[in-house]
């Protein structure tokens, strides 16, 4: 029997730069569009940002 696959997020780095994107960049197009990639990675701006307290606690 086989476990469930791991979900594979995209690199941190990554993550980061659409975070700069969404509340540095200044721009709203591209605030809408680093929210947009979080959201289609994670599902959701909370999942998100409870993988990135997941990954500073490790």
């Amino acid at each position: 029997m086989q476990g469930s696959p791991k979900v594979q997020y995209p690199p941190l780095p990554l993550i980061q730069t659409w975070i700069w994107m969404m509340t540095r960049s200044g721009d709203s197009d591209i605030q809408q569009q680093g929210q947009n990639n979080l959201i289609a990675s994670f599902g959701s701006l909370a999942k998100a940002n409870e993988y990135l307290l997941n990954q500073n606690q490790g």
